[in-house]
């Protein structure tokens, strides 16, 4: 009886999660796609493998597998010299065959992450969503934003502040200057604060050029930090707010207000007729110390997706959510 119950533990694949422990779990180094669903991690990564799939191969053109046997110098082997030889080739056949996309563990219900090799996370689902908005097609289910990750480093407070201090410089180094916001988001930690975080990053930003804005409205760039338990993924993505926040099922959407264009047209000049009320706001709104752009992100929150089902944008209201 026992011994039945071993092999259909074994069959079934039970204890399967003890597998996927090592290198099968985010950790610190990786590059790749975090991408949020509702409920349906398995569907989520097939989409998300299909769709990575088919832009990368527009992109980057298909994948190339390439056969590292060769046949040199076989007649002057013995044959275990021959054999290792074949092993260590078979095994790095299968590195250079290694797939684009791997998804790992992520740490975090409702939360996939697909690890990427010798692609560029940003400009992949940047094209991504650029595809979309353009076309307004809907390509997946149960994905609703994918985030690239193009560093990773531990969730504490001074190795976040190493690692950001040398990250940041591509975008924010004088004398490059931008308006910016911060987006940040922990799942399962309790290492950084998130006032904390917002600050030490302004303050960081600050620092490479005090003439960078925080704009919450239409920033530039935005500083993605996602936590998930003791790694913190970090990305500057463009056009955040343009593409919904990353979210694939919101940057689909035709445009509803296009009927309301005389409506809209006849706000604008009531909002631009307070121009010296407005042009005396606009410091406030676009200032640049850490504390700053921490009251400010506080009161303007990034899309994210609740752990009930539910996604909420800055002001309250309700994103995409399929059935």
């Amino acid at each position: 009886m026992s011994d039945t119950r071993k092999r259909t533990r074994k069959r079934f694949g039970g204890h399967a999660h003890k597998r996927q422990r090592g290198s099968r779990e985010l950790e610190v180094g990786a590059q790749g796609v975090l991408i949020t669903c509702n409920m349906n991690e398995r569907k989520c990564t097939s989409e998300a493998f299909s769709l990575l799939n088919e832009y990368a191969d527009a992109l980057y053109g298909p994948e190339q597998p390439t056969d590292c046997l060769s046949e040199d110098e076989e007649g002057d082997e013995d044959a275990e010299a021959a054999l290792k030889k074949e092993v260590s080739q078979i095994q790095s056949s299968m590195k250079k065959r290694q797939q684009r996309f791997s998804a790992v563990d992520s740490g975090a219900n409702n939360v996939v992450f697909i690890r990427t090799h010798g692609v560029d996370p940003e400009e992949l689902v940047h094209h991504i969503l650029s595809d979309l908005h353009q076309t307004k097609k809907r390509k997946s289910r149960v994905i609703l934003r994918m985030l690239p990750v193009s560093g990773t480093c531990r969730a504490f407070p001074e190795d976040m502040e190493k690692f950001l201090s040398e990250y940041l410089e591509r975008w924010f180094k004088a004398p490059l200057r931008a308006t910016y916001q911060i987006c940040f988001k922990a799942r399962n930690s309790s290492h950084s604060k998130r006032d904390d975080v917002i600050k030490a990053v302004a303050g960081l930003v600050d620092k490479m050029n005090p003439l960078h804005k925080v704009d919450l409205s239409n920033p530039e760039l935005s500083i993605i930090i996602e936590i998930i338990k003791s790694v913190c993924c970090v990305s500057v993505v463009t056009d955040y707010m343009l593409f919904r926040k990353y979210n694939l099922q919101e940057v689909a959407k035709e445009p509803t207000n296009q009927s309301a264009g005389p409506q809209e047209t006849a706000k604008e000049p009531t909002n631009q007729s307070a121009g010296p009320q407005e042009a005396a706001k606009e410091p406030t709104n676009q200032s640049t110390g850490p504390q700053e752009a921490a009251n400010q992100t506080q009161e303007h929150k990034c899309g994210e997706k609740a752990e009930g089902g539910d996604v909420f944008t800055g002001n309250g209201s309700k994103e995409a959510e399929l059935e």
